[in-house]
Order: structure tokens, then C-alpha cells, then sequence
């Protein structure tokens, strides 16, 4: 089976591509959206392809001659409502019936009532605008799996952490120089899933059969862990003192400056109308206006110490008393979670102590696969 990812080259898809691809059972198509984004998928032989996930002809001639794609393309705002219809228009016109596509568990909200499941009813009239996005994006496409009688299945992952995860890497930064914090003692349930976890998910979609397409499906790790219990872990592991976590015990008032504002006219339906045929050197630009900083900033002089950075929507998910539960994955896709909590995460400390230049711990045999990812995971297994 030829099984394309859309979205090859990030955090998520590019892990997909090589547990794909390493598996040795079927050929993968990493498709991504320029040249540029080829870095970590063109260090294996495949046959990579070019297309802009918005982008509905490019998308679609990517996707010829494969069985079956898994979408991990990354989207905000008003994205999200149109990855999905253009998904799942471009595999029925190159004839794919299998279409897995990565969601969210945020489509519940950050605050679940307990006893939250696939079956409660999804809404729109969430705080998030970005959540919003997201329930309609999920909600089109099941609309458009059943009107292209596409076997679809939604994978609603809680917070992705692992190798190669930037938020994880900013938290530990956090952690060391004392910016860091946890709501209400951390008592909160940390909903995370280790991405290897994630991509056995995937890799259960895929092979599930027919009867279980159609639905949407929770996933997570197995083992039930606090905030508190996420972070002291992760302070144990990276060199960092837990006694600098600040407790927060309020939920700060959302701020509102001219990036954020920008960010909304961004996501508006009448600028999003006119994205596709806008040039690409115009879109280019926006984004780099949008993801740069607002003012100059002068390297040569001392930065100050900054406070932690409390914001509203982490401070809403560290007050979560619910774990979502995966038995209809269990059930219906026979995915279980085969990495435990306490070795993804030494996991991911190993990977970032590679990254930021610290020898391995652990010498590998002659021969073996010596990239970054296979020293970080001989490191942990090591500890």
C-alpha cells in the first residue's frame, strides 16, 4: 500500500514518514508544501511530492497513485474549516478511500465536563475561536467523507510531546530560568500522548477495517499523570529546580495588542476568501509580519529576567479533572499505547540534551543508526 502524509516535514507527520517508512511494510509519500521542507524527510529514499495543503489542484495531483493518506498538516484559524473539504475533494478525485485525519481532543474544550466522550455532542460557542475552527474543520470532514463515500476516521490526540516537539522545549526553558509555572499546584490531569503513541494510532487506522470508519476516536497515552506529576518529572530530568515553578491560582485576563488583532483580521471569512488567489510572495510576507517580533530587538544588550507567561488557555487545561478515556480505539481500532509515560519522556529530555549539544551518554555499536533521534533513544533506554 502507498500511503501519502500531508504535512511530511513537521513535528508529527515527519515522525509518521519514518515509522512508515522504517516498518518496511508499504511505501510512504511524504507531500510538503516546498522545496524547503524537504529536509528531514529527504534523508530517506522516497518519493516525495510538493503541495500547499490549501492549495486543491497541487493537492490533488500529489496524491495519485496512492492507497491511502494521513493529513497531519498544520493549520490556524480559518485553515482549519478549509484543509478538510479540500482533503477529502483530492482523495476521491485520485481514488483513495482510506483518509486519516489528525484532530484534536481540545475539540471538547479545555475543560471537559467528566464523562466527556466521542459521543458528546460538539459545539461552537467555545471561548477559543481557535477551538471553533477546529470543530468545524472536524465536523466538514466527516461531512465530506460521507458525501465522497471516503472511509474517514478522525484521531483526536490529546497534547503531543516527544522528539523534535517545540512547545516541550520552550517549557524546559521556562523551567531553567524560573518562568515557569502550574495552576492550582499542578492537580490538574495532564491529557498528553507521546508521539510514538500517536503514530501507532495512525499506523491502527490505517489497517482498522471499514466498519470503524466514519467516527471520530480519543487517543492517548495509558498511564494517568497531574500537571504536577508532568512537570517535577521533567525538572528531574532536565537539571532544573522544582522549587522555581510559580503557582497561579487566578486566570489572568485575555490581552488583547495590535499582533493579536492583525492575527483576527487574518482569520477573517473576507480575508480568507481572497488567500487562494492571492500571490505567494503577498501571503510570504504576511506570514513573516504575523511570526516576527513587534519592535527591533538588540541581541548586544542584557535582556531582563521575564515572569512567567500565564496565559488563559493553558491556565483553563491545567484545571482539567477528566481523563479522556481511548476504549472505543481500543475497541474498534485495537490501539493501545506501547510507550509509557516515564520512558516518552525520557525520551524526549534525551533528544533535547542531543540537541543542545551534550555528548551521549551512551556509545553505539559500529553500524548502527547514528541520527540524532537513535542516540537520544539509546540515551533514555540507557537511563
Amino acid at each position: 500500500m502507498k500511503i501519502a502524509v500531508i504535512g511530511g516535514n513537521g513535528f508529527i507527520g515527519s515522525r509518521i514518514v519514518e515509522q512508515l517508512h522504517l516498518a518496511n511494510e508499504h511505501a510512504v509519500v511524504p507531500v510538503v508544501r516546498g522545496a524547503s521542507s524537504l529536509a528531514r524527510p529527504a534523508r530517506f529514499k522516497l518519493e516525495w511530492r510538493l503541495a500547499d495543503a490549501l492549495d486543491a489542484t497541487a493537492l490533488r495531483t500529489a496524491l495519485e497513485g496512492c492507497d491511502a493518506v494521513v493529513h497531519a498538516a498544520a493549520g490556524r484559524g480559518r485553515e482549519l474549516e478549509r484543509m478538510p473539504a479540500i482533503l477529502c475533494a483530492a482523495a476521491a478525485a485520485a481514488g483513495i478511500k482510506r483518509v486519516v485525519y489528525l484532530s484534536s481532543m481540545s475539540v471538547h474544550g479545555v475543560t471537559p465536563e467528566p464523562g466527556t466522550n466521542e459521543h458528546s455532542p460538539l459545539v461552537t460557542t467555545h471561548a477559543s475561536e481557535e477551538i471553533n475552527h477546529r470543530v468545524i474543520g472536524e465536523q466538514v470532514f466527516f461531512q465530506r467523507c460521507e458525501r465522497l463515500h471516503l472511509e474517514g476516521i478522525a484521531l483526536r490526540p490529546g497534547l503531543v510531546y516527544g522528539p523534535r516537539s517545540a512547545w516541550f522545549a520552550d517549557l524546559v526553558r521556562d523551567l531553567r530560568e524560573g518562568r515557569a509555572w502550574w495552576f492550582g499546584d499542578g492537580r490538574g490531569i495532564f491529557n498528553g500522548i507521546y508521539v510514538d503513541n500517536l503514530v501507532s494510532a495512525v499506523f491502527s487506522a490505517l489497517a482498522a477495517p471499514a466498519a470503524a470508519t466514519g467516527k471520530p476516536y480519543l487517543v492517548g497515552d495509558e498511564d494517568t499523570v497531574t500537571w504536577r506529576e508532568f512537570y517535577l518529572a521533567t525538572t528531574a530530568l532536565v537539571g532544573a529546580h522544582p522549587r522555581r515553578i510559580a503557582n497561579v491560582t487566578q486566570i489572568p485576563a485575555e490581552k488583547t495588542n495590535a499582533r493579536s488583532r492583525l492575527r483576527r483580521l487574518a482569520d477573517s471569512r473576507g480575508v480568507q476568501a481572497v488567500v487562494p488567489v492571492m500571490p505567494s510572495g503577498v501571503k510570504r510576507f504576511a506570514k513573516y509580519m504575523l511570526s516576527t517580533p513587534a519592535g527591533p530587538v538588540d541581541s548586544w544588550a542584557p535582556q531582563p529576567t521575564r515572569a512567567p507567561a500565564v496565559t488563559a488557555e493553558l491556565a483553563l487545561q491545567q484545571q482539567c479533572r477528566w481523563r479522556f478515556p481511548h476504549k472505543r480505539a481500543a475497541r474498534a481500532l485495537g490501539f493501545h499505547a506501547p510507550v509509557t509515560f516515564a520512558l516518552g519522556l525520557k525520551r524526549t529530555a534525551a533528544w533535547l540534551a542531543f540537541a543542545e549539544g551534550e555528548s551521549p551518554r551512551v556509545a553505539l555499536p559500529a553500524g548502527a543508526d547514528n541520527s540524532s533521534e537513535a542516540r537520544a533513544s539509546a540515551t533514555a533506554r540507557a537511563e
